[in-house]
């Protein structure tokens, strides 16, 4: 059966999304035709819908974290053949001189910058169906559900910071956020043979990070800092990852972590803008690293893959269990949107 169009979801403006049909792009030499099987609503994805980050633009037809099956290949595509699973790395050009020494893609008219022709923004991954560059596909295990393939992208943005961190085996890890991104972030640090422990607030996910074998510190019921202390017999920790922003959070991790050579990982954002006060005399004395981090490079994104295909990574606990379908698409972002909440899935 041939397929002429796609049903996608839209972003029309803030607090709705709706879905439309287009035609499908045309296929070329170097794409693959995929049948999409699910997009989880990203943190950047719902601020939007919530009105926080009305500067992309609209019509947006967002998401970015999806996984699908490859339906047909172009005759130059020899790597991807109908029927193999795959999930979506960013789309880049290939070309521009950041492409070329292996850093993210800065070519405007690539990705997810790009107005395609009809007008609309984003890279169409709340759709039944997508025409996808061959180079921004990677194999994923067919054992893992579509929800869980689609994580591919958020743990690759894990991969890259930890490796902005030079975390080590043996090296103590605090982070900071129990939820997603906090517990993948901590799972691919213990996967990397760091000593984890995770804080949080809210009891749920407490009770998700003890699930999954985490030292925990309930951070309402005690000083994070003193805890911290107590835990690492006054050493403090070798590095804070800070997957929530906040100011209070902002201040807290400059005590968390040891007095000399600390780093800190500012993870995740927020708006408005958290602040941060700190005197520059004491990241020169304290030889304090604060760095930051936001999205992959394509290694990243392969070695995400292997963590998920290998199984190294578990993400079926981070997936809530309410899954809507495309038809459902506000329903979704409602929810995704709720203070709390895991990935919310929508299945295309």
């Amino acid at each position: 059966m041939e397929i002429k169009t796609m049903r996608f979801g839209v972003l029309t403006e803030k607090g709705h999304a709706e879905v439309r049909e287009r035609p499908l792009p045309e296929m070329g030499p170097d794409e693959v035709l995929v049948k999409q099987e699910a997009c989880n609503i990203c943190t950047t994805d719902y601020q939007q819908w919530l009105g926080q980050r009305e500067g992309r633009g609209y019509p947006m037809a967002s998401g970015h974290e999806s996984a699908g099956t490859v339906v047909a290949v172009g005759e130059k595509v020899l790597d991807l053949k109908p029927g193999d699973r795959v999930a979506l790395a960013y789309v880049t050009c290939g070309i521009c001189d950041s492409c070329k020494r292996g850093r993210g893609c800065t070519n405007n008219e690539i990705g997810p910058k790009k107005i395609s022709p009809d007008g609309y923004r984003g890279m169409f991954a709340y759709a039944d169906y997508a025409v996808r560059p061959a180079r921004a596909l990677i194999k994923m295990n067919p054992s893992l559900s579509p929800s869980e393939a689609a994580f591919m992208e958020p743990l690759a943005a894990v991969v890259k910071g930890l490796d902005k961190l030079r975390v080590k085996p043996l090296e103590t890890v605090v982070v900071v956020g129990a939820g997603t991104m906090g517990l993948l972030n901590a799972q691919a640090a213990r996967a990397m043979g760091c000593r984890v422990i995770v804080s949080e607030l809210m009891e749920h996910k407490l009770q998700v990070a003890r699930e999954m074998g985490f030292e925990v510190m309930d951070g309402s019921a005690c000083d994070p800092v003193q805890e911290i202390m107590r835990l690492t017999d006054g050493k403090g920790a070798d590095a804070a990852i800070l997957a929530v922003a906040a100011t209070k959070v902002n201040q807290q991790a400059l005590d968390l972590v040891k007095h000399v050579d600390g780093r800190i990982l500012f993870f995740g954002a927020a708006y408005p803008t958290p602040a941060i006060d700190i005197d520059s005399n004491v990241i020169h004395y304290r030889r304090l690293e604060l760095i930051g981090t936001f999205g992959a490079d394509l290694t990243d994104f392969c070695t995400a893959a292997d963590m998920l295909n290998q199984g190294v990574v578990q993400v079926a606990p981070l997936i809530e269990k309410n899954k809507y379908s495309l038809d459902h698409i506000q329903e979704a972002f409602a929810e995704a949107a709720t203070p709390g909440k895991f990935r919310v899935s929508v299945l295309l």
